[in-house]
C-alpha cells in the first residue's frame, strides 16, 4: 500500500518554487492559487529570504499550494488510483484534506491563508515558541513540562517531541533538560498546537462553516489520533481543532504500519517526513519529491506498487 504523506511548516526554504516555475502550466496554477490564498506565493517562493517565509501567515499558504502543485502532477494520468492512502503533517493536513476530496483547492487555499492569519494574530499576543526535545524518557519529560508550564506540541515519533509555550520556560527546560535529551530551539514564530491558538480556533471555526467539504475519496487518516476519518465534516472539524491540539505524527505512522505501508511519496516541500519514516519505518521504500526532477521516482515507486 502506497501512502502520499504531506509535509508541515518549517519544510519550505528560500527559493523553492524555483524550479516549479520553469514550468508555465505550474507557474500559471500557482498564480491562481496566490489570488485563492490572499497571498504572494511566486514572490514568497522566489525571492522571499528565510525570515519572510517563516511568517506564519506566509509559509502556511505556501506550504499547502507547493503540496497541491505536487499532487495535481502525482495524480495525472490515473495514478490517483494507486495510491493507498493520505495523511498530512499540522497545516499539511489541509494538503491531505484536498488530496482526498474533502476540500476543493480553492476552499483549502482560503481556509489555510486564514489558519495562517489568525495564528500569527494568536502568536503575537504572548511571546511564545517551540523547542524540538530528542531522546531521552517520555514521561521523565511530560512530567517537567507540566512543572514548566509547558506543552507538547508534536509527537514525531523516532524519538522526537516539539514542545512549545512561553520563551522563559523553554529557556528553563533548555538550561535543565531532563536526562538524555537534547533540546534544540525552533525558528518559529509562536506556540502552534498549544492552549495559545485557541483565539485562531474560534476564528477558524467560523471560516468552516462558509466551506463545503465532502466524504473523502481515499483512506485519510488524522493527527489527532492517527485513525481513518470517513466524514468530511467531520475532518474539517478537526482541522479547527488542530490549531490548538497536539500532532500525533506517531501514532499516524503507527497506523500506516498496521495497514501495511509498503512505499511513502512525499509532496513539496519534501524531507522532514520522509526523514522521520526512515526511522520509525525502516525498510519502507520512499520518495521526497523536492523539484519536478523528483516527480519521475515517484511514477517508478507507483509502477512498483501497482
Amino acid at each position: 500500500m502506497l501512502v502520499v504523506v504531506c509535509p508541515g511548516q518549517g519544510s519550505q526554504t528560500p527559493g523553492f518554487l524555483e524550479p516549479w516555475l520553469q514550468n508555465p502550466e505550474y507557474a500559471e496554477h500557482l498564480r491562481t492559487m496566490s489570488q485563492q490564498s490572499s497571498t504572494d506565493l511566486i514572490s514568497a517562493g522566489t525571492v522571499g529570504d528565510a525570515d519572510a517565509i517563516r511568517d506564519t501567515a506566509v509559509a502556511q499558504p505556501l506550504i499547502v499550494a507547493a503540496g497541491l502543485l505536487t499532487l495535481d502532477a502525482l495524480f495525472a494520468d490515473g495514478r490517483r488510483a494507486a495510491i493507498g492512502g493520505i495523511a498530512g503533517h499540522s497545516v499539511g493536513e489541509i494538503t491531505a484534506a484536498a488530496g482526498a476530496g474533502v476540500l476543493s483547492t480553492a476552499d483549502a487555499l482560503t481556509f489555510v491563508g486564514e489558519r495562517g492569519r489568525a495564528m500569527k494574530a494568536a502568536a503575537a499576543l504572548v511571546p511564545t515558541g517551540m523547542s524540538a526535545v530528542l531522546g531521552g524518557d517520555e514521561a521523565e519529560l511530560l512530567a517537567r513540562l507540566t512543572e514548566l508550564g509547558l506543552q507538547p506540541a508534536n509527537f514525531n515519533g523516532g524519538g522526537q517531541i516539539v514542545v512549545a509555550g512561553e520563551l522563559t520556560a523553554l529557556a528553563a527546560l533548555a538550561a535543565d533538560p531532563p536526562a538524555k535529551t537534547r533540546i534544540v530551539p525552533l525558528q518559529v514564530a509562536g506556540a502552534f498546537h498549544t492552549r495559545y491558538m485557541l483565539p485562531a480556533v474560534e476564528h477558524l471555526a467560523e471560516v468552516a462553516g462558509t466551506l463545503s467539504p465532502l466524504d473523502p475519496t481515499l483512506p485519510l487518516w488524522t493527527n489527532r489520533d492517527g485513525t481513518l476519518v470517513s466524514d468530511g465534516s467531520g475532518f474539517l472539524d478537526l482541522l479547527v481543532g488542530q490549531v490548538s491540539s497536539p500532532v500525533r505524527w506517531d501514532l499516524c505512522m503507527q497506523a500506516f504500519a498496521e495497514a501495511g505501508v509498503t512505499g511513502i511519496i512525499e509532496v513539496a516541500p519534501a524531507g522532514a517526513l520522509v526523514g522521520l519514516a526512515k526511522r520509525a519505518l525502516r525498510g519502507i521504500p520512499s520518495v521526497a519529491i523536492k523539484t519536478p526532477d523528483d516527480l519521475p521516482a515517484a511514477f517508478d515507486l507507483i509502477d512498483q506498487q501497482a
